[in-house]
């Protein structure tokens, strides 16, 4: 065991030696050392100057001793998000409903809307997908299956005494 410590520690101590003498062993992109001799963190090359976008608008309120708030905000690259919520019910469970919009890279505009309450979360946008419309045979086994329940059909019925062959 004691071996095994030493033979790390040499191990370390060599690779600090290599570090200082400018290796890439402590930097695995190759960014070598910065201006005050410490390994980079990263290369410089992997940045990107982004333009900063404004925030035009943001307007919050709240939660007010009720728990009722609203939220307004819209950036200059055309991005805004609004909501609102106030609790219902006994429990005082918060409902919402809201909304953001956006452009795509195309210049096609994205448009959500929402309502959050006891039914569950549910968006709406012309860009969520649907599902397919049911084949009339899907429908006329429903149907089918509505009628028999309609008449009884799946009421269990008494058990018969004699399981002999009919």
């Amino acid at each position: 065991m004691r071996l095994a410590l030493q033979l790390a520690l040499d191990y370390l101590v060599r690779a600090a030696a290599r570090a200082r003498k400018g290796s890439n062993l402590c930097s695995p992109r190759g960014g070598g050392r910065g201006a005050a001799g410490l390994p980079r963190a990263h290369s410089r090359t992997h940045l990107r100057r982004r333009p900063v976008v404004p925030i035009l608008v943001d307007d919050r309120q709240g939660p007010d001793q009720f728990g009722n708030y609203n939220f307004n905000f819209e950036t200059g690259d055309g991005i805004s998000r609004q909501e609102q919520g106030a609790p219902q019910g006994e429990l005082g469970a918060v409902a919402s409903q809201g909304g953001w919009s956006f452009t795509f890279p195309d210049g096609s505009p994205a448009v959500f809307s929402f309502v959050a309450d006891g039914a569950g979360y549910q968006p709406q946008s012309d860009l969520l997908p649907t599902p397919h419309p049911l084949p009339a045979h899907a429908i006329a086994q429903i149907e089918k299956a509505r009628q028999e329940d309609a008449l009884g059909a799946n009421r269990p019925s008494a058990p018969g005494r004699s399981y002999g062959l009919p």
